[in-house]
């Protein structure tokens, strides 16, 4: 674990936040408290912030268009 991947993390779930239930928003508002103050996560809190991330954070891939785009041979 590193600061980096944290920031990194805090600043994809940091959107979420509208989403959490209650006691989600409690963990999340004290672990960004900790981060705030340039605190580095120990392995269980860090393993929290992962689980929120895997939780709402959807890695959706890119669509392509580019058949859009393309001009066909028939022309």
């Amino acid at each position: 674990m590193s600061y980096s991947q944290q920031k990194k993390l805090f600043e994809t779930v940091k959107r979420y936040q509208s989403k959490f239930e209650p006691k989600e928003l409690s963990d999340f508002k004290m672990l960004f408290k900790r981060h705030i103050d340039d605190e580095d996560l120990d392995k269980l809190s860090f393993e929290r912030l992962v689980k929120l991330h895997e939780k709402y954070h959807l890695n959706r891939p890119k669509k392509n268009y580019d058949h859009f785009f393309k001009k066909s041979d028939d022309e």
